[in-house]
């Protein structure tokens, strides 16, 4: 078993995960009625709005001809040149969430120790326990209870979970429907289902709707749901460590899935693949360092460039530009007031994020910018160029909207060396921290994340906006990453389904290289090899708390300029939204998939 003890002073082992879906807190009501205030026309679509502001408020903007042309050039990779922003006022804070987990004490560099029956149970969950045995497999196997946003009334409906069945049958399943059934049919099936679970947990497996239909699937779903359940029982044995028996459950998996097929066979042949890849691992015909030439850089560094496939998902697919507007609006509430704007921004790639922000301050009437400061901080050998670039580009396009634009950046070696006199910070400043995706790339290197966080409470800015991936894939059991990962990327690969084309070879591309990566390391690498360890929301409030941060809420309208963008996508009716404390999770027909949050000192 590999040594995670560095995580213990974080928190990100001991609260990992709970055996179980996060458990969703209802939709707040409270500042709706400031939002129902709001007189909604007719073109809400922003290419429609013709200088409306759908949302009545004092912020309008719609670029010139002349704007419009240099935010072309700005985005002439031909993905996101349609962005505009539409940014709204916000409504009165009547109150803040404070989410109440006592893992850590008054001290916040000194972890609670956990309780001897906490241990045991985590003793418990390493050893090689049955698929079938596991509360987290049963929890995918029923409705999670997340809310999807109505158009009609505005607000989110809780799904009525004894209709699930009857949706099920009336529509074509999804990669998540297909995982769940095949997840329930295996519990069920499973001559090891656990005595512990006990008769009113049996039966609320075998109760479950799912179960009941498979009767009703077409040949091709049942196809699927069978190609599921195999994949399911050879997981079982590889951690059981029978690997002879895994290789021949394997072998089928591998001959029935593709990965041009349908999504179901797409996530099995990669799945496989990864299975297949441990097995050898296992068992010696490959070592750590054959892992590491055969995947020798990780795509997360890849995609600061924004190849031709990244942008092509990024383009079709909303996540990326749903997180980007919403924090951005969120932003826009915290620096009402603020003439000069600091932000520092954690891998600023190519800072597309901050054109939209640009938009929104140069049409502010009631407290006009003096001046918009943006550092991007970066790592490696590969950030000067691309910081650089950036760089250029923000800087070109803050002329022609006549702001007042400082451009810096901090590049060291790696955030070890990370301090807080490397940033130029004028008392004047509000300042605002803004994280893509930077601060759970560093979970594998708690010691430079810790680095990160300290040095972001010494400057202390007004608000910190973060986008991580909502899954939780730092477990040290085998099982539990397995399901884990099975039911994130069946969402993901089905929304790639609904988003791009079939064949289309950035999608090929972006599926065999970039999420095959992810799979691959989540499942057969272990120690320092495995770097993909995302964690829940719960986890991030926990660790953020050490640091005297609170989660504030994101506010009601910024939940509608998420809804706007999602609403852009042909395949954005497909877009869940849930909060999850003051959070926003972004998730795919009820997987989540994103956390979109924002935090604030003491």
């Amino acid at each position: 078993m590999e040594n995670l003890s560095p995580f213990n002073e974080f928190g990100f082992s001991a609260i990992e995960d709970k055996h179980s879906s996060s458990n969703y807190t209802s939709w707040a009501i409270e500042g709706m009625n400031e939002v129902n205030k709001v007189q909604f026309s007719g073109a809400e679509e922003w290419g429609e709005s013709m200088g409306i502001d759908p949302f009545g408020s004092s912020f309008e903007f719609f670029p010139s001809q002349q704007q419009q042309q240099q935010q072309l050039s700005y985005l002439e990779y031909g993905t996101l040149e349609n962005l505009q922003f539409v940014a709204v006022s916000p409504p009165p804070q009547t109150h803040t969430y404070f989410d109440d987990l006592h893992m850590f004490d008054e001290n916040p560099t000194r972890m609670v120790p956990l309780s001897e029956e906490t241990i045991a149970n985590d003793k418990q969950q390493n050893s090689s326990t049955p698929l079938a045995s596991l509360e987290l497999l049963k929890s995918y196997g029923s409705n999670k209870g997340f809310k999807k946003l109505c158009d009609e009334e505005k607000i989110m409906q809780p799904i009525d979970h004894s209709a699930a069945g009857n949706e099920v049958l009336g529509r074509k399943l999804s990669t998540d429907d297909v995982m769940r059934i095949a997840g329930t049919r295996f519990i069920q099936s499973s001559p090891s289902s656990p005595k512990s679970l006990g008769s009113s947990a049996l039966k609320s497996i075998f109760s479950h709707p799912f179960g009941q239909f498979f009767s009703g699937l077409s040949g091709e779903e049942k196809e699927e749901v069978q190609l599921a359940e195999s994949l399911l029982a050879c997981a079982e044995k590889v951690g059981f460590k029978q690997y002879g028996r895994a290789g021949k459950l394997l072998s089928q998996c591998e001959s029935s899935s593709s990965k041009t097929g349908s999504p179901v066979k797409r996530v099995v042949h990669y799945f496989a693949e990864a299975l297949r890849l441990r097995i050898d691992l296992e068992t010696g015909r490959i070592s750590s360092k054959d892992l590491k030439k055969m995947q020798p850089m990780d795509p997360r560094e890849i995609t600061k460039n924004l190849t031709p496939s990244v942008l092509a998902f990024y383009g079709a697919a909303p996540f990326c530009q749903i997180t980007m507007f919403t924090l951005v609006q969120s932003i826009i509430e915290n620096v009402t007031e603020a003439k000069k704007i600091h932000i520092i921004d954690f891998e600023i790639r190519k800072g597309v994020q901050w054109t939209t922000l640009m938009q929104s301050l140069v049409s502010r009437n009631r407290c006009p910018l003096e001046l918009l400061k943006i550092t991007a901080v970066g790592s490696g050998s590969n950030s000067k160029l691309i910081i650089e670039d950036t760089g250029k580009r923000l800087k070109d396009f803050a002329i022609s909207l006549k702001i007042n634009l400082c451009y810096d950046y901090v590049i060291v070696p790696d955030m070890l060396q990370l301090r807080e006199d490397l940033f130029k910070i004028d008392p004047e400043e509000t300042i605002v921290v803004y994280s893509q995706y930077a601060l759970g790339s560093k979970i594998q290197q708690p010691d430079q994340l810790e680095t990160i966080m300290r040095v972001v409470k010494t400057i202390r800015p007004s608000v910190l906006a973060i986008t991580e991936i909502e899954a939780s894939h730092n477990s040290t059991s085998f099982v539990n990453r397995f399901i884990e990962a099975l039911f994130y990327f069946s969402a993901f690969f089905d929304c790639l389904e609904n988003c791009m084309k079939h064949d289309e070879p950035n999608r090929l591309v972006f599926e065999s290289q970039y999420l095959a990566y992810g799979i691959k390391n989540i499942l057969a690498a272990e120690g320092a090899e495995r770097n993909a360890r995302n964690v829940r929301i719960d986890v991030w409030r926990a660790f953020f708390s050490r640091f005297g941060l609170v989660e504030t809420e994101i506010s009601m309208l910024s939940l509608f300029q998420a809804e706007l963008v999602a609403k852009r996508f042909p395949c954005g009716s497909s877009c869940t939204f849930d909060r999850d404390g003051n959070s926003l999770l972004l998730g795919w027909k009820g997987t989540p998939l994103n956390s979109i949050s924002v935090w604030k000192f003491l």
